[in-house]
């Protein structure tokens, strides 16, 4: 049998569901047995492949990069997990939901908060372009699996990586697997 394609993204978040992930420890050396990882901001890969088994989405999406990127991770990937309260939320990247559009949540972090010089960065890729409402990764892509958690215990994250190994969907049941926080 051929090994799994695994990828994880980051979109708009902490990384602490990335460092959940390395909390995996001794069972990252089972599960590279048995798996490529084919892109992560863990790997200096600078490209998302075609044919990816499954994708660990962090994050809500937030700017115009992020909606592209899940975009993109949906089409090349057989099962998305939404990885962590953000990405299944919103959580606290959407917390800048209730200051208005896009242009009001710039107002207000560049300008009014300012102690000095205040100004909205203007040049391209400084700032990549504000979505007007931070979105959970469900609202813009279909998804397959939620792995609830701020972030998700190592346990929640193999709970639902070493069934897909097996060829088995995750069954996520029971208080430890379906909270949030």
């Amino acid at each position: 049998m051929s090994r799994l394609k695994l990828a994880t993204v980051w979109l708009g978040g902490c990384s602490g569901c990335h460092m959940s992930f390395l909390d995996l420890d001794e069972w990252l050396i089972d599960l590279a047995q048995e798996v490529d990882i084919v892109y992560s901001p863990l790997a200096d890969i600078k490209e998302y492949p075609q044919g990816v088994d499954v994708v660990l989405v962090e994050g809500a999406i937030a700017n115009e990069e992020h909606l592209a990127m899940v975009r993109m991770v949906r089409e090349r990937s057989r099962i998305l997990v939404s990885f962590g309260d953000c990405a299944v939320t919103g959580n606290v990247t959407a917390l800048r939901n209730p200051l208005g559009n896009a242009e009001s949540v710039l107002q207000r972090c560049y300008i009014e908060a300012a102690d000095i010089y205040g100004q909205i960065p203007q040049a391209p890729g400084i700032v990549p372009p504000l979505l007007d409402k931070v979105q959970p990764v469900h609202q813009v892509v279909p998804v397959d699996i939620y792995l609830l958690g701020c972030p998700p215990s190592a346990i929640r994250i193999r709970a639902v990586l070493e069934p897909i190994l097996q060829g088995k969907k995750p069954q996520l049941e029971g208080r430890e697997f379906i909270k949030f926080g």
